[in-house]
């Protein structure tokens, strides 16, 4: 492993990836633009699966398969090491009235998931909450959410306790460094940080980043929404999804409702337009918040990408140069496998899955 990588980008991605490096490289530094993980990784809702999986590429399955199975792993490793619990909570996910339910079940028996029809009746005995008229119901028991504040602030916690990581908040990069055909290095308003080697992990614009190099990533900006409620711990016992729009619970009785998809640039204010709809979307599915006040209400913006395939690899022709980026609404689901399969590549050992969905070659120009 090299003696020194830089990191640009301190979300969940870069967060972990920087964890699984310092075991091997000698001096690792992360920098973010502003507060570590305070972007996407703050802003979603932190369900660990894909919304719909079924209709994502075997890439992503592969990817958020091996991510489900180990999170409650790295959930116990982080609180263990940091008492700052990330609260990986197991719900089990129903999917109500769905158009594809077919597909889904198709995809559930292909990939041996524990994905079910089940009677609508047993949804409404499980979550006596929902609203009425619901007529059909999908039900996949092991599915969990972690609360992705503090998953952030457990793994920045984690990275300040190892004595060769540093992370280096409201650090702006604004391009690469060249040596021949090597990248080296980036440039900061403070100056050249050298390196050797480089992770661009910088979600939503990883690509303005890349451009520098004059290469094209196409990964953009995507605004989300999302709404937040509080209830009695035991009100929602599990997370449901209709109508695209989902309700997570936390286990102290905080119910998350989102979320929007808007390509509106860079632009992050949250509009009462979105407001509006998220808080009816909720009432609808859960009828009893609508005595409930909504207690925060945000935006974040998604690394979008096509077919939300992320980027994981070497840049060809930028020896040095390595990519984590793109994983458009799954960062947090195929964080641990992403991180995991990008550091085996930087080390040469074998990597977890087959890493050639996921190389930069050929979907970089």
């Amino acid at each position: 492993m090299s003696k020194r990588v830089v990191i640009v980008g301190g979300g969940v991605i870069g967060l972990l990836t920087a964890y699984n490096l310092a075991a091997n490289a000698e001096q690792v530094v992360v920098c973010d633009q502003g507060a570590v993980g305070r972007e996407s990784s703050w802003a979603g809702g932190g369900i660990v699966s894909p919304l719909y999986p079924w209709r994502y590429s075997p890439a992503v399955t592969a990817l958020a398969h091996w991510s489900q199975d180990f999170y409650p792993r790295l959930g116990d490793h982080l609180f263990a090491r940091t008492g700052i619990d990330p609260q990986v909570h197991t719900t089990g996910l129903y999917w109500l009235d769905l158009e594809d339910q077919d597909q889904a079940l198709a995809w559930a028996a292909r990939e041996q998931r524990p994905l079910s029809e089940v009677a609508i009746s047993a949804a409404y005995a499980a979550v006596s909450a929902l609203g009425p008229g619901y007529e059909r119901a999908l039900y996949m028991p092991g599915v969990a959410n972690v609360r992705n504040p503090r998953l952030v602030k457990s793994l920045k916690a984690a990275l300040l306790a190892l004595p060769n990581v540093s992370l280096r908040e409201h650090c702006q990069i604004s391009g690469f460094v060249r040596t021949h055909e090597r990248i080296s290095g980036v440039v900061t308003q403070e100056g050249v940080l050298s390196a050797d080697e480089v992770v661009l992990s910088a979600g939503a614009w990883s690509g303005d980043l890349l451009r520098t190099l004059g290469l094209e990533l196409p990964v953009e900006p995507v605004k989300g929404q999302m709404i937040l409620f509080k209830c009695a711990a035991d009100f929602l016992p599990s997370m449901v999804l209709a109508k695209g729009r989902y309700a997570i619970p936390r286990r102290d009785g905080h119910i998350l409702v989102g979320s929007t998809l808007e390509h509106e640039g860079y632009d992050k204010t949250p509009t009462e337009v979105a407001l509006n709809s998220l808080r009816a979307s909720a009432i609808e599915l859960l009828p009893q918040l609508a005595q409930a006040p909504v207690v925060a209400h945000w935006a974040g913006l998604r690394p979008g990408s096509p077919e939300g395939v992320p980027y994981i690899g070497p840049v060809p022709g930028h020896a040095g140069l390595w990519l984590n980026c793109g994983h458009y609404r799954n960062g947090l689901v195929l964080a641990p496998a992403s991180c995991k399969l990008l550091v085996d590549l930087m080390s040469g050992a074998r990597p977890l899955i087959d890493p050639a969905p996921y190389a930069p070659a050929g979907r970089v120009d």
